[in-house]
């Protein structure tokens, strides 16, 4: 883990998931190819060095710069990913229409992005089956042991493909349209945070919010793909 919690990645391996959805009761199986994603969620420091911006400076005052960033939405976590790839000299995976609010995905591009729903719960389980891969309270900060605010990434133990924080702290934007025949541009957000039961702490747990929504227990980590 690097000290700074600043995107350091990890290479995911090829393999295939099963998303589901509660409300639907539906089921479908997603191949993936290998990819890359940030160990751990984008942290308040590199999200200011990136940016030049501190979402939630007046209410967050007592945080840190390893704290997970909070207070963006997804069209935040979307332009933060190609002012990344810019910095470092690679070809934004994002096309910006401002024309018509829009966004598209360049998959030809191996600039930072957001991870597919896919890809996150993938990486998330990291070669398991169950609902979460470890003991909840030793790898997620939630309701019952956050004291009800975000916490120092790393912190807790990894999975086995050394992914931090990908449950619990804070809830993390994917690229995924929630359900676009209900929802139209509601994004998907998954792993839970800081402010949930256990029950929301779990790796195939979905959730969803308006794009421009900014919300206090929710970030996001990048990905790339190979």
């Amino acid at each position: 883990m690097n000290v700074s919690g600043d995107y350091e990645m990890v290479t995911i391996p090829a393999g295939r998931v099963r998303l589901s959805d509660r409300r639907t009761r539906r089921s479908w199986p997603v191949a993936l190819a290998p990819y890359r994603i940030g160990g751990s969620p984008v942290t308040r420091a590199a999200y200011a060095r990136v940016t030049g911006r501190r979402p939630g400076d007046a209410s967050h005052a007592s945080h840190g710069d390893r704290r997970p960033v909070e207070d963006v939405s997804w069209w935040d976590a979307v332009r933060f990913c190609n002012a990344l790839s810019e910095r470092e000299g690679l070809a934004p995976a994002y096309h910006l229409r401002t024309d018509t609010d829009d966004v598209e995905w360049d998959a030809s591009c191996t600039g930072y992005r957001l991870p597919t729903e896919a890809e996150w719960e993938h990486a998330c389980r990291a070669g398991t089956t169950g609902a979460r891969y470890g003991e909840l309270d030793e790898i997620a900060w939630h309701r019952g042991n956050s004291d009800e605010r975000s916490h120092d990434v790393g912190d807790r133990q990894p999975n086995a493909w050394g992914l931090y924080d990908t449950l619990g702290n804070v809830w993390e934007w994917c690229w995924d349209l929630y359900d676009p025949e209900v929802y139209g541009t509601y994004r998907v957000l998954r792993g839970g945070g800081w402010f949930d039961e256990r029950w929301s702490c779990r790796a195939s747990v979905r959730r969803r919010s308006h794009p421009t929504l900014r919300i206090d227990d929710v970030g996001f980590r990048v990905a790339r793909s190979l």
